[in-house]
């Protein structure tokens, strides 16, 4: 009994280590895309390689904790819900990744009219994803906290819809002074900052109905 407890401690560790890397993360990538639209590209170039880091560091973790879980029986019942948030989860940081990926192969041009609507949008987009975490820390100490949790996600998640139309918009109805391609790269890297938001989405929805569960 004392080894079932140090293991499940040790795991609680582990899980709140995984959250914390996902929350560094998105907070790297916001100031990924902050650095990369400002011309800053020593500041992005660091920016990449830390958040490269951080989504290693999250995939071994979550193997690590879903190993644990199995070998030691912790959660039965709810072992196959919350390996799948975990890598719910894992997603939103690969998805970030990616994202900053895509702004180092591709180069996007981003015209300085637009900068501040980069900023803003990987700003509301990361907020989904932050405001994810809490709710999800709640389901392992207080699960009856998490659906009131997910609400600003669900917000952030529209407001991201919001920023995003507006923007693909602008560049397509008032910048004539962009080629066609240009305005589809645009559009192209903007749909890969939406995705983080969409992520987040996802984990919520798969959130709820786990709450859902808990109080029948």
């Amino acid at each position: 009994m004392s080894l079932f407890t140090r293991t499940t401690r040790e795991l609680s560790v582990r899980i709140d280590e995984f959250f914390d890397t996902i929350d560094i993360g998105i907070l790297i990538f916001k100031e990924g895309v902050k650095a990369y639209v400002k011309g800053d590209h020593d500041a992005f170039q660091n920016h990449l390689n830390r958040i490269d880091e951080l989504e290693g560091r999250a995939d071994k973790l979550q193997r690590s904790i879903e190993n644990d879980m199995i070998v030691h029986s912790i959660l039965p019942q709810q072992r196959s819900e919350v390996v799948k948030l975990l890598w719910q989860l894992d997603e939103i940081i690969d998805t970030a990744k990616k994202s900053l990926n895509e702004f180092y192969v591709e180069m996007p041009h981003i015209p300085a009219s637009l900068v501040n609507d980069f900023i803003s949008l990987a700003e509301v987009s990361g907020n989904a994803a932050e405001e994810l975490l809490p709710a999800a820390r709640a389901f392992f100490r207080e699960p009856h906290l998490i659906r009131e949790k997910l609400i600003k996600v669900y917000f952030f998640e529209r407001e991201t819809d919001k920023a995003a139309f507006q923007m693909k918009k602008k560049v397509f109805h008032e910048m004539d002074d962009l080629s066609l391609a240009e305005k589809a790269h645009i559009r192209y890297i903007t749909h890969h900052i939406e995705n983080i938001s969409d992520s987040a989405q996802a984990a919520a929805d798969l959130l709820a109905s786990m709450a859902i569960r808990q109080m029948l």
